[in-house]
């Protein structure tokens, strides 16, 4: 049985067995790659670490020996390259193995990784690797994604290295392994070192990007072993692209901590019917998903795959709509927990593997963090009153998990950072038993005639409408009401968007809400925009609305 986690981390219990808070420990130089993944290859060098399955069907599996070998191979092979402790290296991999070979190999030569979504364009690569200062890019080696690269670097000393494929001129990752020596000597780390660029997805301004230091994987200890509920022997399997945050939440540190093998599907587009298919064939014991998944899960018939794998269902990113939920539980017998975090941090809120979901909650705050709720004042806001999470830190300390920076903008982090309290800029209320309830970011939170509406109140109920398979709620700028409630709305088979509908899906949100929460604006749609993570993006709605009042030469 692992306990490897158990020298970095101690749950302090409750009288009713609850845990009332951890304890995190960690010595100065600390390195998960060194200190957890090479560990058990020295100890259990044939536990499995990663079962690996590319879209045409082949199972690749890696134990913690093999990760060891192949990543002291490839930190030989990128030191060959030039590349050196604090350089920071891109990673744009989907989901090929070879992500987590280089990013191990890069945390053990004290390099910082900056994975990266291979859905951004070749400007926005420019921008970053710009930002950063990179000196390579590790990319995986399709025509379209090393096209978008080399545009990226041209005319610069990035060192462009595909994976998987020979592009041009460029060094190929798997022979440079291959051709490495397998021997290497520990590098001296200190845990406060830059470790990760994560680049947020904000919309204004030039990129920015959330730098995480090597004390960072043990905040997730927590995610995987109390949230997923990941277990010693078992195989857990996220649903995200190597180049989010939720990779590191869900597929690498935490899981490996605890034991547990990951599993990864490089697939090239979804199919819920192959995803509940490779879960039975592969004995899945925990999952974690977006909501659209699970959307798309229970348009088919469960009963008609074994899923008898599954210990624990978890979901995060935003609001699960609760009839998909229901409908989930009714086909596997399995509750969906929820969970809210961020790039900037660990997990902040979840329904634990051993707590009982409370309907609407996204959960309680986790044992790492104090969290409050405060209004526009910086006030406490009582029980049941909506207000902006934040992380309170104890003894004036930076939290386990939570960034240590905006690169090369301290003015941004000090603002998050305001009244000595991390804002998150999200917004909840609480009941008086710790339970908290999502409303919405900032700036999804619609203001309408004096009324503030939480998005995804209105959207899960009407997500309980058997027409409605998916829907985003946003404020439609009004010169009346400031703004108005809009849905845009993707239809089930069968129905058909006419005014009728419109009218049926309006009275049915007055008949289940208070009536200034219904939508006066319906728009029926072929599918809605979602980012590479699988969050339905209600900013590129807003923005498309904006372009369209442009257009049509109306004021904002």
């Amino acid at each position: 049985m692992s306990d490897i986690y158990e020298d970095y981390y101690r749950e302090i219990k409750a009288p009713d067995g609850s845990i009332a808070r951890i304890e995190t420990r960690y010595g100065a130089c600390f390195n998960f790659a060194y200190d957890v993944a090479d560990r058990f290859a020295e100890e259990s060098p044939d536990k499995p670490a990663l079962v690996h399955r590319s879209a045409d069907g082949t199972v690749t599996r890696y134990s913690f020996s093999d990760m060891k070998r192949l990543s002291d191979k490839a930190a030989n092979a990128l030191r060959g390259l030039g590349i050196r402790r604090g350089d920071p290296v891109f990673l744009l991999l989907k989901r090929r193995a070879e992500f987590w070979i280089a990013i191990l190999a890069l945390h053990k030569m004290g390099a910082v990784a900056v994975p990266t979504s291979h859905m951004v364009s070749a400007e926005d690569i420019a921008e970053r690797v710009k930002a950063a200062g990179a000196k390579a890019i590790v990319c995986a080696g399709t025509q379209d994604i090393c096209e978008k690269v080399a545009e990226a670097v041209r005319g610069t000393s990035v060192i462009p290295i595909s994976a998987g494929n020979r592009y041009a001129d460029w060094a190929e990752l798997d022979e440079l392994i291959e051709a490495a020596d397998d021997a290497w000597e520990r590098v001296p780390t200190n845990v406060t070192d830059d470790m990760l660029y994560y680049f947020t997805s904000g919309t204004n301004g030039a990129p920015k990007a959330v730098i995480h230091d090597f004390s960072y994987p043990i905040a997730h200890i927590y995610t995987a072993k109390c949230w997923h509920g990941a277990v010693d022997g078992g195989l857990h399997l996220t649903v995200a692209d190597s180049g989010w945050a939720k990779s590191a939440w869900g597929k690498l540190y935490g899981q490996w901590f605890v034991g547990s093998a990951v599993m990864v599907y490089d697939y090239e587009n979804f199919f819920a019917g192959e995803m509940l298919r490779l879960i039975a064939e592969a004995g899945i014991t925990t999952f974690c998903a977006p909501p659209t998944i699970y959307k798309y899960f229970v348009t088919e018939d469960l009963s008609g795959y074994d899923l008898s794998s599954l210990r624990q269902v978890t979901t995060a990113g935003e609001p699960m709509p609760a009839e998909v939920a229901r409908k989930f539980a009714a086909g596997t017998g399995l509750t969906i927990r929820d969970g809210f975090g961020q790039t900037e941090t660990a997990l902040q809120i979840c329904t634990p593997a051993a707590g009982t979901p409370i309907a609407g909650s996204v959960g309680k705050a986790s044992p790492l963090y104090r969290i409050e709720l405060l209004d526009e004042d910086g006030n406490p806001v009582p029980a049941g009153e909506e207000g902006e999470i934040v992380i309170v830190p104890e003894n004036g300390q930076r939290p386990i998990g939570i960034f240590k920076g905006y690169l090369g903008d301290p003015e941004r982090y000090r603002d998050v950072w305001r009244g000595g309290v991390y804002h998150t800029g999200d917004k909840a209320r609480a009941d008086e038993n710790g339970n908290y309830f999502f409303v919405g970011r900032n700036d999804d939170v619609i203001k309408s005639s004096g009324y503030r509406i939480g998005p995804s109140e209105v959207e899960d109920i009407l997500m309980r409408h058997p027409a409605v398979f998916e829907c985003a709620v946003t404020g439609y700028p009004s010169k009346t009401r400031g703004t108005v409630v809009k849905a845009d709305v993707v239809l089930n088979d069968g129905f058909t968007g006419d005014t009728r509908l419109k009218t049926e899906l309006q009275d049915f949100v007055k008949a289940n809400a208070a009536i200034y929460k219904y939508p006066r604006m319906i728009e029926f749609a072929d599918s809605l925009p979602h980012t590479s993570n699988g969050k339905i993006s209600r900013a590129a709605i807003r923005a498309r609305d904006r372009e369209t009042l442009r257009a049509a030469g109306r004021s904002l």
